[in-house]
């Protein structure tokens, strides 16, 4: 066991937990998070995605070790129900999720690109979509709504 720092969600948590133990555990198990999801556990689906340093990072298989001291954002610290991050309200209005076992990985995939791709064009956002797997298919609405945050973001 060793003591980490660790910052989600702009709150600081000071963890006593093996250096080894995959984020995801972590986010879920320590801290209660429920938007990351345990997926395929290989960092192939993306249903564990989360931000940090601006980059999307798949969470079962990031080590605790790796990202103490980052900034750490999930879904959760996007935005609120009352205030829902610009993102997440694209996907309301689009209703852009069916079963809402990807949206975590779409969402935080999606936002991470165009934060950084503001300029993208909808074969970039599609590839950049293509390692996030989505088995109920509402890829159409997803897309639009990704594409209306990229709006919000180029404006």
């Amino acid at each position: 066991m060793s003591s980490t720092n660790l910052r989600v969600n702009g709150q600081s948590h000071a963890l006593d937990l093996d250096p080894q133990t995959p984020l995801l555990y972590v986010l879920s198990d320590d801290l209660a998070l429920r938007g990351p999801k345990f997926g395929c556990g290989l960092g192939q689906c993306g249903s564990c995605t989360v931000i940090v340093k601006g980059q999307a990072i798949r969470s079962c298989i990031t080590p605790l070790a790796a990202v103490a001291g980052s900034e750490i954002t999930t879904l959760e610290g996007l935005g609120t129900i009352e205030k829902p991050h610009p993102i997440q309200k694209a996907f309301i209005d689009e209703q852009a999720m069916q079963c809402g076992f990807c949206i975590n990985g779409i969402i935080m995939t999606a936002k991470a690109f165009l934060d950084q791709n503001p300029k993208a064009t909808d074969a970039q956002i599609r590839q950049a979509m293509s390692r996030v797997l989505c088995r109920c298919h509402g890829h159409g609405r997803m897309i639009r709504a990704i594409k209306r945050y990229g709006q919000e973001v180029k404006a």
